[in-house]
């Protein structure tokens, strides 16, 4: 049995999320039926990420076991061949034995773009928050290292649905980095880079960020929505379209942890 490890990237728009879904087109459900047609075999790509409906995905990771002669090579070609032009094989690779996408990632970095011109281009239409009105930018930078650090999240997570499993949750996360970054004249970036994402958070702090910006609430308020432990408190849940999952970080070959994985760092753009 052979392990190959993918980095991926896609466009979140046609698909329903990351994660299979019986009757409706998602990301691992083609990888799943391209696999498996190429193997000749069940196959189940396991992913770092459960990205939603509508994220993009730009380093992506997953991985599959097969018993297929096929080296990485030839899967990344012939799963570029097979399947949909919105989702690219980036890179493949053979692992070892104990590589798992998702237990093993030590760290992911996500970005969500806001579009500030006027008029935004067809071409970012489903990739990018469109926001044209007035924000206070150097306001919303300030707030964003608030973030920064351990901090308990239920203010920024989406319920699970269920009351049983929210409050069996661990809500704690830490942020190693979080910026609002002037990228262009027409557009800011909020990057941010942590072990672990609960479920809309980071969609939720763009929210909370744009709040920011509208003058609704101050960065040294912050605080303040974590102690509430309440997610009525934050700014909204912004669209998916804006976010992309950057990369996933992995232990180096001389780690103690493993000497199967290179650590894995996607370009950003």
């Amino acid at each position: 049995m052979r392990n190959i490890k993918l980095t991926i990237a896609y466009d979140g728009a046609p698909f329903h999320g990351w994660q299979f879904q019986p009757g409706v087109p998602t990301i691992q459900g083609a990888l799943n039926d391209a696999a498996g047609t190429i193997a000749q075999e069940k196959i189940v790509v396991h992913g770092a990420s459960r990205t939603d409906a509508g994220v993009h995905a730009l380093g992506q990771v997953a991985h599959f076991r097969t018993h297929s002669p096929l080296d990485a090579a030839e899967f990344q070609r012939a799963l570029n061949a097979i399947l949909p032009p919105a989702i690219r094989i980036v890179s493949a690779e053979e692992v070892g034995p104990d590589f798992h996408a998702r237990w093993l990632s030590q760290a992911k970095t996500y970005r969500y773009r806001i579009f500030r011109g006027r008029v935004l281009s067809p071409f970012d239409y489903r990739r990018a928050l469109h926001f044209p009105w007035p924000l206070d930018e150097a306001a919303m930078a300030i707030g964003a290292l608030q973030f920064e650090g351990e901090h308990d999240f239920t203010s920024f997570a989406a319920s699970s649905g269920s009351e049983d499993d929210d409050r069996d949750r661990r809500m704690t996360r830490v942020l190693h980095s979080s910026e609002m970054i002037r990228e262009s004249d027409s557009e800011i970036v909020y990057l941010v880079r942590g072990r672990s994402f609960l479920r809309y958070m980071v969609r939720k702090i763009v929210g909370t960020l744009l709040e920011v910006g509208k003058g609704r609430l101050l960065p040294e308020e912050i605080p303040q929505l974590f102690e509430a432990r309440d997610r009525a408190r934050s700014g909204p849940t912004v669209p998916p379209e804006g976010l992309y999952l950057v990369s996933i970080e992995y232990p180096d070959p001389t780690d103690s942890l493993a000497g199967f994985s290179s650590r894995q760092h996607a370009d950003p753009r």
